[in-house]
């Protein structure tokens, strides 16, 4: 068992020393990262360029049309001849056509399919923008976790090398005769036990690291160690913005409630299209035709030339077609009824969208109120338990107080510093969603 410990704490000190070979992070570089490298975000911006084709195309349908065909056939058999009689011959005949038609008026329906399609596009991009929020928001949890799993080692540490300075003295006053062997194997024990402390919190600070490795898509091979920065100051007469007046603020800014909102102007577009197909519509064409027979003959019996069958067989036209619904079995006005009903729709997704957002930062100032409070009693217990650990310290160098009683307001110590660096950390992570959330940019 004892070498098993021992093969767990040299594989974590190897792990924590590799992070101090490689290169240093800071959380800037660690989002920039991920916004380059995330699979959903380059999947959302693929997403973008889709919406931004159908846009593309919506305006281009405002164009003409313009298309050629070009045949060949081969004949076989008896045919008509010239001379109204019949024969067996074979033939070759080739003809082309050119055509071009454009739409002059179809009930709006061109202006507000572009209109739709750019609402499309907006949605998309504020989509995209959402899913950066997100991955920012998550690289800042995630640097702020291995931050704090490192005040954690920290503490453990600190701890440590107060049990051995113990034991250094303790085994000074057995040697010399002045305690029983009985109080070294005590604080001995109690080493052990927190030795194991440390091995669990530099495995949890492992873990945290292996977290943003995977948030940034990279595997764990490539390690690097982040940048310790200067933390803002947690002070007890800190406010924060009611949640209310963040929410008035983030409605008008976060890119989901956008999303939502063009989504709705798209679906509306839906409705005046579906509503343009009750109008009849406009369209002008014209078209070019000529053909070629290698075995057309005139009355003499000489083969017309292919210059003189190009001037003769070619016809061309140009008309104007107008198409008036009528009836169509009731189409339009179901897809007239079911755009409406997408719009009804969307403006309960939208509310909800509202909901979830005012929800959310309501939630992240109760916490942030909470975290607030959690840090200054905290903040307190440490200084009573430094306190009177130091009394104990001192009682217990005296032989006033046990092994157990000072290994207990040692172990307190350390639980309030770790209450502590917890509710810390966790005071930062709130009161930055909700600086997120009023339109400011992550920063450590």
């Amino acid at each position: 068992m004892k070498h098993l410990f021992q093969l767990a704490a040299f594989l974590t000190l190897t792990f924590s020393g590799a992070l101090h070979a490689q290169e240093t992070w800071d959380i800037q570089k660690c989002i920039n990262y991920a916004l380059e490298n995330n699979i959903q975000i380059r999947q959302q911006s693929i997403n973008t360029d889709y919406y931004g084709n159908e846009l593309q195309q919506a305006k281009n349908n405002r164009l003409p049309s313009f298309n050629g065909g070009l045949s060949n056939s081969f004949n076989f058999g008896r045919s008509l001849q010239y001379d109204n009689t019949y024969a067996d011959y074979n033939s070759n005949q080739t003809s082309g056509n050119l055509s071009a038609n454009m739409t002059l008026w179809k009930g709006m329906t061109l202006k507000n399919s572009i209109d739709k399609a750019d609402l499309d596009l907006k949605a998309a991009l504020a989509d995209l923008q959402k899913a950066k929020d997100d991955i920012m928001l998550y690289i800042a949890a995630a640097y702020l976790e291995i931050l704090f799993a490192e005040e954690l080692v920290q503490v453990a540490e600190d701890q440590m090398a107060v049990t051995q300075m113990q034991i250094d003295r303790t085994s000074k006053l057995v040697d010399a005769g002045s305690l029983a062997k009985g109080s070294l194997l005590e604080i001995e024990a109690q080493l052990a036990s927190e030795e194991l402390n440390l091995v669990n919190q530099q495995n949890s600070l492992q873990l945290a690291y292996l977290n943003l490795y995977q948030l940034l898509e990279l595997p764990a091979t490539e390690q690097f160690k982040i940048e310790d920065p200067i933390l803002p100051v947690v002070k007890a007469n800190g406010t924060l913005l009611n949640s209310m007046d963040i929410f008035r603020q983030a409605v008008g800014l976060r890119p989901e409630v956008k999303s939502a909102e063009y989504r709705l102007g798209s679906y509306k577009e839906q409705v005046a299209i579906a509503r343009g197909n009750l109008y009849p519509s406009l369209t002008i064409g014209a078209d070019y035709y000529n053909s070629y027979n290698n075995k057309y003959e005139d009355f003499n019996g000489d083969k017309i030339s292919f210059s003189d069958q190009l001037r003769s067989n070619e016809r061309y036209g140009v008309g104007v077609n107008l198409s008036i619904p009528i009836f169509n079995k009731g189409q339009v006005r179901t897809q007239i009824k079911n755009a409406e009903l997408q719009v009804m729709n969307q403006e309960l997704e939208l509310q909800s969208t509202k909901n979830v957002l005012r929800k959310d930062i309501e939630q992240a100032y109760t916490n942030a109120v909470a975290a607030l409070k959690k840090y200054m009693a905290s903040n307190k217990a440490v200084e009573s338990m430094q306190e009177a650990f130091r009394y104990t310290e001192e009682k217990f160098n005296v032989g006033m107080v046990n092994t157990v009683e000072y290994n207990q307001s040692k172990n307190n110590l350390a639980r309030a510093k770790s209450e502590l660096a917890q509710a810390k950390y966790d005071y930062i992570f709130r009161t930055k969603i909700l600086d997120f959330y009023n339109g400011e940019t992550i920063e450590l």
